[in-house]
């Protein structure tokens, strides 16, 4: 048996299409929804990653502007920059590339973020709003998962889920999304014992741990919907999962790839986010 693959790149372009349509609509009616990106520093894979984000921008007709600070910017200076943003009218959303230089406090800079601006949803009164249900915006990687859980067919509510990692961005609040759908949510992290017994009762496995081929087929239950956050290099450089893909993928009744399985999906739901708080501010 080889799995289903679920392609983000496929289902990312049909919400972009819809977003794009969407948009069309909102700036008749003299709305256009606007993303301020920020990045400090010069971390490569931040730089790839604000790039895919800007170009997503343009492909849904969203206004983008993009901060790129030096690495030696203060924390007040960014707090400032912050604080601008929020009182701009052409900014529904703000995104503060992470991780940030260590001499910034990351938790103090995010939340300065105005909540009805976080398109990441890491703002305490998101955070919050997840926790009871009633929220506007999800942070961008669970939303992403939730779609693809959604485009494989499978009904989450009585299922067996499984969350590795246990991280504020993806871990938690994935758990929560799947509750939220009646499935029964187990989380595991690096002090879990015996991971691989309860693993493999999962019928939805989600991997958010950011260890190389961590997840091997014998941690998999025959037919279950694999999906895979993580984004690593392997020993040759290649980029990775936390799933080990071929042999997983024997197993498995679903499964995304990396990279073109979770990794666009968040991008779309960035754009999603961004359209939504157009709406709301």
């Amino acid at each position: 048996m080889t799995a289903k693959i679920l392609d983000g790149k496929m289902v990312s372009a049909r919400i972009k299409n819809e977003l794009a349509e969407e948009v069309k609509q909102l700036k008749e009616k003299g709305v256009q929804p606007g993303l301020a990106v920020i990045i400090v520093g010069n971390d490569p894979a931040s730089r790839v990653y604000v790039n895919n984000k800007k170009k997503a921008c343009a492909e849904v007709g969203i206004y983008s502007e993009e901060y790129a600070l030096p690495e030696e910017t203060t924390q007040q200076e960014l707090l400032d920059l912050v604080e601008k943003l929020n009182k701009d009218n052409r900014i529904s959303g703000i995104l503060v590339q992470l991780p940030l230089p260590k001499h910034i406090e990351e938790k103090t800079v995010l939340y300065a973020i105005d909540p009805k601006k976080d398109v990441d949803a890491f703002h305490p009164v998101n955070v919050g709003r997840i926790m009871i249900g009633d929220f506007d915006f999800v942070p961008c990687t669970p939303a992403g998962v939730m779609e693809l859980i959604k485009e494989s067919g499978i009904e989450v509510s009585g299922k067996n889920c499984v969350v590795i990692g246990r991280s504020n961005i993806v871990g938690k609040p994935q758990a929560m999304l799947l509750l939220h759908q009646n499935g029964t949510v187990t989380v595991c992290h690096s002090k879990t014992q015996n991971l691989s017994e309860i693993t493999k009762k999962a019928d939805i496995l989600v991997a958010a741990v950011g260890k190389a081929k961590m997840v091997t087929a014998d941690m998999v239950k025959p037919g279950a919907v694999v999906i895979d956050v993580g984004m690593n290099r392997d020993e040759n450089g290649k980029l990775c999962g936390d799933v080990k893909f071929d042999e997983a993928s024997e197993i498995a009744g679903a499964i995304t790839p990396v990279p073109g399985g979770v990794g666009p999906m968040t991008i779309a739901m960035l754009m999603r986010n961004t359209v939504k708080a157009a709406l709301i501010s």
